[in-house]
């Protein structure tokens, strides 16, 4: 069957955990294949790379490109990191987290975990007293756990003080980067892992992966075979930095992820940071003025992914689609069996018309299920916040 025989007549505004809408000139670089081993794409690689130092905050970080999804690059850097017989500690609070310590598991790591309760994000004591405890070699983290929409607002802290230990530091920051701050080299952090398909807006299966000095000093110390041979960084660095062969690149997808990129770069981080606050904010507003619940309290919410808890006499998965179906409006559910379902606040997410559409389609999907809202209120609140960000920065501008 041809796809047009499948996909809607009209496209859905996918306005859920990732992936997210793409700009029409990242959409415009996928269609485009070059050689991958030519001067041209050694001309955009070098790019990529220079504008990622900026995304992720580093000047001296060593970049790579990983074709696959955001945890191809979680295991990228877990794999070159973790050293079979490493102490690792993991700080979990939801399913990404616990990834993470689970492919250290898998390469024979011996892995602590730190479970913070749920809706909470990581404790700086209890990092401080696990570290005590446990003297890990390696630390992960997530900065955003997309799974729960909770944000581990003490990061810099942490990380900070895991460097103090010795520790090298590992960040998932596939829903987070430039969506909010994180400076990789002023926090200490040794690996930042994202996906191309949240914050950058660029398509899912391209990712990238950023290493320190001290991560990447320690990759090329290390005498064992690593058991990845794609994931292998070193062997990586013959393609990303070299202008050699390691496996044939995706090519379209590095030409999406430069234009991605640069569209960051052009719009710079405070302005694209301020766009995320004030976008994700106003919706929160609007979904709390309408009389729902948002699943995680201000002091852990995460900003990029909203969570809304679903009335026990509702389904979360009704709601999801009549969203869908009525309103051409696609939101997540959950991981596990939490009522709740997720709105995305990643890139080209966090546009107004973006926020009115989606807002609307959630208030008349939830009276249509029985579970009466106050729609025009949460209308109200969505654009009396938005317009309170916009008087606040032209009076920051005139002063």
């Amino acid at each position: 069957m041809p796809l047009d025989a499948i996909l809607p007549d009209e496209p859905l505004l996918m306005m859920g955990a990732g992936p997210v809408p793409i700009p029409a000139k990242v959409a415009a670089a996928n269609g485009i294949v070059i050689n991958h081993l030519g001067d041209t794409m050694a001309q955009i690689i070098d790019q990529v790379k220079n504008m990622s130092r900026y995304v992720f905050q580093t000047d001296k970080g060593t970049i790579l490109g990983v074709a696959g999804p955001g945890s191809a690059a979680m295991e990228m850097a877990i794999a070159n990191l973790v050293v079979p017989g490493s102490r690792v500690l993991s700080v979990v609070n939801g399913f990404f987290s616990q990834r993470l310590a689970q492919m250290s598991e898998r390469l024979e790591a011996n892995v602590q975990r730190l479970e913070v309760a749920d809706g909470h994000s990581a404790d700086l004591d209890a990092v401080a007293a696990a570290l005590d405890a446990y003297t890990p070699d390696v630390l992960t983290i997530v900065q955003g756990e997309t799974s729960n929409t909770v944000c581990n607002g003490e990061l810099a802290a942490i990380a900070q003080l895991a460097k103090s230990r010795g520790c090298l530091v590992v960040v998932d920051a596939v829903c987070t980067l430039s969506t909010m701050p994180l400076n990789m080299d002023e926090w200490g952090i040794d690996a930042v892992i994202t996906g191309g398909q949240k914050g950058l807006s660029c398509i899912p299966g391209v990712s990238l992966v950023a290493f320190s000095e001290a991560a990447w000093q320690h990759i090329h110390q290390r005498k064992d075979t690593l058991r990845h041979w794609c994931l292998d960084a070193k062997l990586a660095e013959q393609f990303w930095y070299k202008k050699s062969y390691h496996y044939t690149a995706p090519v379209s997808g590095i030409l999406a992820i430069h234009e991605a990129l640069r569209l960051v770069c052009t719009e710079t981080l405070p302005v694209r940071f301020e766009r995320h606050l004030r976008c994700s904010s106003a919706l929160q507003a609007g979904i709390e003025a309408m009389g729902l619940k948002l699943c995680v309290a201000p002091p852990a919410r995460l900003n990029s992914v909203v969570g809304i808890d679903v009335p026990l006499h509702i389904q979360a998965s009704d709601l999801l689609r009549t969203m869908s179906q009525r309103h051409r409006v696609e939101i997540s559910g959950s991981f596990g069996n939490r009522n709740i379902v997720r709105i995305g606040q990643m890139g080209e997410q966090c546009r107004t018309h973006n926020l009115f559409r989606t807002l609307h389609a959630l208030g008349s999907s939830c009276d249509s299920l029985g579970m009466h809202v106050d729609l025009p209120a949460g209308m109200a609140a969505l654009e009396s916040t938005l317009e309170a960000f916009n008087r606040s920065n032209k009076v920051a501008t005139a002063s």
